[in-house]
């Protein structure tokens, strides 16, 4: 099992934040925001993880997880995409380096209080993605189901929303993902867009959705941003992190303020 993780995009909602740097790289209370996804993926023992980023930021990605990682048997690469074309593109920039593998998807801005390790060590073929309750479901993928909790149908940001169930951020697919994102044609927001490659699975029958309960975030908003911050420091988040992620931080807040001493 592979992971990537789509750190690409503008940020525009975020500005004027986001005319300095990546919105990944903003922080989320006492880290950067791309620690989280990260922290989903290495929990659930991937150790091989793609960053895609935006060619604008990319060199804040190497200087801040360049080498961040390597003691600890975790390989980072990256790669640039120079300009976003919908979520599904993520998996056609990631060809090379799944190499028909598995893999979870998932969204740089995405924050979850779920644990998703057992979902993602259990998953053996097709896919499997996942069905938060949201207040607001038109702003994302919504998943109707039936009484029985059978999938019915997946939409992309309807103006009537068959339910409150929003598909989040992550996403398990199996080795085939790259040639059916190769095959999706572009919506009318010139998008390929990743709930085609949902409803390819599911009328394949090959598509598992689970509801998650715990909080989530799309942290693509001020509002967003500040309580999604709130909520990890108030839920002590930081103890919740993989020991080798909060360890390499350290070791790289030690190095880093060695490196401001010497040029003093």
């Amino acid at each position: 099992m592979k992971g990537i993780i789509l750190a690409g995009g503008t940020g525009t909602r975020l500005l004027p934040l986001t005319a300095v740097t990546s919105k990944q790289l903003l922080p989320v209370y006492d880290r950067p925001m791309i620690f989280y996804p990260l922290n989903t993926l290495i929990k659930a023992g991937i150790t091989d993880i793609l960053i895609i980023v935006a060619p604008d930021y990319s060199g804040h990605f190497l200087n801040l997880l360049g080498s961040m990682f390597r003691k600890f048997g975790i390989n980072l690469s990256f790669v640039v995409q120079k300009a976003p074309r919908g979520l599904a593109e993520a998996f056609i920039l990631a060809e090379d380096f799944l190499d028909n593998e598995p893999s979870v998807l998932i969204l740089g801005d995405n924050i979850f209080e779920d644990d998703f390790t057992e979902a993602i060590k259990t998953f053996e073929q097709g896919g499997r993605i996942f069905a938060k309750e949201v207040s607001d479901p038109e702003r994302f993928g919504v998943v109707e189901f039936d009484a029985d909790g059978k999938v019915l149908s997946i939409e992309e940001k309807p103006a009537a929303p068959k339910s409150r169930y929003a598909i989040p951020g992550i996403y398990i697919f199996d080795g085939n993902i790259v040639e059916e994102a190769k095959n999706l044609q572009p919506s009318e927001r010139g998008e390929l867009e990743i709930t085609d490659l949902h409803r390819k699975y599911l009328e394949k029958g090959m598509l598992d959705v689970r509801v998650i309960e715990g909080a989530y975030f799309d942290t693509g908003t001020h509002e967003s941003l500040f309580e999604a911050s709130t909520y990890a420091r108030e839920h002590d988040f930081k103890n919740r992190f993989d020991p080798r992620i909060n360890e390499a931080i350290q070791e790289f807040n030690k190095e880093f303020k060695e490196r401001v001493s010497l040029k003093k």
